[in-house]
């Protein structure tokens, strides 16, 4: 095999980015280590791209410092960058074969033309294309032409791989199918990988680390079951896990554990530094229990206003005693009707206490 990585780790540095009075990144810092994905995930507007382009040399920071490997890149040109960059758009030649985009960056740097039809013949076998070559973009479906841009990024050998937004233009079914196979590659050779998306589940299940933005700064930096399962504050709540965002009161506390009550509901969670009082608690949608109410039901009470079948799953949206709630519910064989009453529960799992974002 021709083709050789060597992943290289990341750093941003207090990074500030301003266009005019506009900051877009105010005081960034993380690091990435080598062969690790990780990704940018926040709302439009947040500064993910942004950093995304700074890191690839698309724009300069206002202030701050990138380090890719042991290399200050701060001020330097893309062209002078060890990254490749996979766009939203695939953005390939339509009047070029498969085989002759995939070597164009190659040809453009000056590689020779055997040792460039060689190594585009491995990148297209990496990414499962390998007869393919002679065809062109517009007989390709859209997951094939994005592996052709994968494919192109990936035979210049680059210590980062960037992806920016890479399956926004796949149908949903294509996009899992697609995920599983950038993050299976990015395993297989180990490259270091920083990945742009605006798509929650899609960020859980292609990261090793997920980097959170909001406003122009991180809001959370962690492992996907950190961020789902202990987020940091409301937004992350909500914005990570869809959570429903309940007021509650601490009772107790014993330095580790509070004893949290919602209502009539009592239930012991994780005390996360907060003391005594008012506090909110983030309950995931699949944590919520339902069930009709009678004369011997405990619990919350509230009514089914809506009630939505997808297939696998139940989705109803509950007006109760502490508010509106959503909730899925996987038991479709036993679908509540819209207009009952109903006791809420939660469940032992996916309630964390959070600030106020």
């Amino acid at each position: 095999m021709s083709l050789h990585y060597q992943p290289g780790s990341v750093s941003f540095e207090n990074v500030i980015k301003t266009f005019g009075n506009v900051t877009a990144i105010d005081n960034v810092s993380f690091t990435i280590e080598p062969g690790n994905l990780v990704t940018l995930l926040g709302p439009s507007g947040c500064g993910k791209t942004t950093t995304l382009r700074m890191l690839a040399g698309l724009e300069h920071p206002t202030s701050g410092r990138i380090m890719i490997g042991n290399k200050d890149v701060t001020h330097l040109p893309a062209t002078d960058r060890d990254v490749s960059m996979v766009f939203q758009s695939y953005a390939l030649f339509p009047h070029m074969t498969v085989a002759e985009n995939v070597a164009y960056g190659l040809n453009a740097s000056g590689v020779n033309k055997i040792e460039a039809k060689e190594k585009s013949e491995e990148g297209l076998e990496l990414v499962g294309l390998a007869d393919y070559g002679q065809r062109y973009p517009s007989e390709l479906s859209g997951g094939q032409q994005q592996r052709v841009a994968v494919a192109r990024a990936l035979v210049l050998e680059p210590e980062v791989l960037l992806l920016d937004e890479p399956l926004s233009n796949l149908d949903a079914k294509l996009r899992r199918h697609v995920r599983e196979e950038i993050r299976e590659l990015q395993q297989k050779i180990g490259l270091t990988a920083v990945y742009v998306t605006h798509d929650q589940e899609e960020a859980l299940a292609v990261s090793d680390r997920i980097i959170v933005m909001n406003r122009s700064v991180i809001a959370q930096e962690g492992s996907p079951r950190e961020l789902y399962e202990a987020p940091a504050s409301s937004f992350i709540a909500d914005f990570i896990g869809d959570a429903n965002l309940i007021e509650a009161d601490i009772i107790a506390t014993d330095g580790k554990t509070a004893d949290v009550a919602v209502g009539t509901l009592r239930c012991s969670l994780p005390q996360r530094g907060f003391d005594k009082g008012r506090v909110q608690l983030a309950v995931h949608p699949s944590s919520v229990r339902l069930s009709l109410r009678d004369q011997q039901s405990t619990g919350l009470t509230g009514t089914v206003r809506r009630a939505t079948y997808l297939g696998n799953q139940m989705q109803y949206d509950v007006d109760s005693e502490v508010g509106s709630l959503f909730v899925v519910d996987y038991r479709v064989e036993q679908a509540i009707p819209v207009g009952s009453d109903v006791s809420i529960a939660f469940s032992n799992r996916g309630l964390a206490l959070v600030k106020t974002a």
